[in-house]
C-alpha cells in the first residue's frame, strides 16, 4: 500500500504522537467494523511491537495499492493486524489522499470484517455458539446493524428476525437458512458488538393454520426444527414413493401419488427454498 501513503516498518514512538488506544481480544476486528459501517475518512496508525502501519480510508474503505487491484494482500494484511496482540490504534480523522484511479483499489473495511470473523466459526465454535445462546432473547443493534446493502435476501432474512428479541429456535425457522449460516452469522454480530442479549420476553410465534395441518402431515411437532422436518420428508417420501410399490394397483399408485404431492407441499412449506 505504499503508492498511497500506507506503509509498514520498523519505528520507535515519535515524541509528540497522539495518544494511542490499546485494543483487547476482538478490538482490531471490531474498531474496523465500526470504521467501515460509519464510512470513515482518514488515516489509521496501528502500532504493534516496534512497528507502525498506516490504512488509508476513504469513506469506509481501505485504499490498496496499484498491484493489489483485488484487495487480497489488503485483507491479509488486515488479519496479520487482527492478530496482533499488543495493537494499539490512532485514527486521524478527515480528509485523505485518494490517488487517481484509486477508485479501483478499494476495500470494504465493513465487509472484510465480517468475512474475517464469519470464516472463524468452524464445528466446534458453532457447538459453542449454541450452548451460549441457547434460551438467551437474541436481537440486533440499529446503530450496529450491517448495511442493507452490503446484504443478501437470507441476510435480510436473518435481520428481520431478529428485530425484535427472540430465541434461537424462533429465529431459525424465521431466518429459513442453514444452522451452520445462521450461526456464523450470530458470530459475526456478536463479536462486533452489534448482538444483544438483553432479556426482553419474545411474543410467542403462532402458527398459521396452514403451518400446524403441514406439522401434522409429516408427523412432527410444532416445534420442530429443518432437520427434524427434511428427515420426517424423506422418510415419507420413501414410503409413499409408488416406484417403491410396483405390486400396488393403479388405484393405489394414484393414491400414493396423491399422498406424496401433499406430503411434498407441506415440506416446501415449512423448508422453503432460499
Amino acid at each position: 500500500m505504499r503508492a498511497h501513503g500506507s506503509s509498514s516498518a520498523a519505528t520507535r514512538p515519535a515524541p509528540g504522537d497522539p495518544a494511542f488506544e490499546s485494543l483487547g481480544r476482538g478490538g482490531f476486528v471490531r474498531l474496523a467494523y465500526r470504521l467501515g459501517r460509519a464510512r470513515a475518512t482518514g488515516v489509521l496508525t496501528v502500532r504493534h511491537g516496534d512497528h507502525r502501519e498506516l490504512l488509508v480510508l476513504r469513506r469506509g474503505y481501505v485504499m490498496t495499492a496499484e498491484s493489489d487491484a483485488l484487495g487480497r494482500q489488503a485483507a491479509q494484511r488486515l488479519a496479520r493486524l487482527a492478530g496482533a496482540a499488543d495493537a494499539r490504534v490512532h485514527f486521524d480523522g478527515g480528509t485523505a489522499a485518494y490517488p487517481p484511479g484509486a477508485i479501483q483499489r478499494q476495500l470494504p473495511l465493513a465487509v472484510w470484517a465480517r468475512r474475517h470473523l464469519e470464516s472463524q466459526v468452524d464445528a466446534g465454535r458453532a457447538r459453542d455458539l449454541l450452548h451460549q445462546l441457547a434460551g438467551a432473547r437474541l436481537s440486533v443493534r440499529p446503530e450496529l446493524s450491517p448495511n442493507p446493502a452490503t446484504c443478501d435476501a437470507t441476510d435480510l432474512r436473518m435481520l428481520e428476525a431478529m428485530r425484535e428479541p427472540r430465541r434461537l429456535d424462533q429465529i431459525w425457522p424465521l431466518a429459513r437458512t442453514p444452522r451452520f449460516r445462521l450461526l456464523a452469522f450470530l458470530h459475526f454480530l456478536a463479536e462486533t458488538g452489534a448482538l444483544s442479549t438483553d432479556g426482553i420476553a419474545a411474543r410467542p410465534l403462532a402458527p398459521s393454520p396452514r403451518a400446524r395441518a403441514a406439522h401434522e402431515l409429516l408427523g412432527i411437532s410444532a416445534g420442530a426444527d429443518h432437520v427434524a422436518v427434511r428427515r420426517a420428508y424423506r422418510r415419507l417420501a420413501r414410503a409413499l414413493h409408488p416406484d417403491l410399490h410396483p405390486d400396488a394397483s393403479v388405484e393405489r399408485r394414484r393414491a400414493l401419488e396423491r399422498k406424496l404431492a401433499d406430503v411434498t407441499d407441506a415440506y416446501r412449506q415449512l423448508c422453503p427454498a432460499p
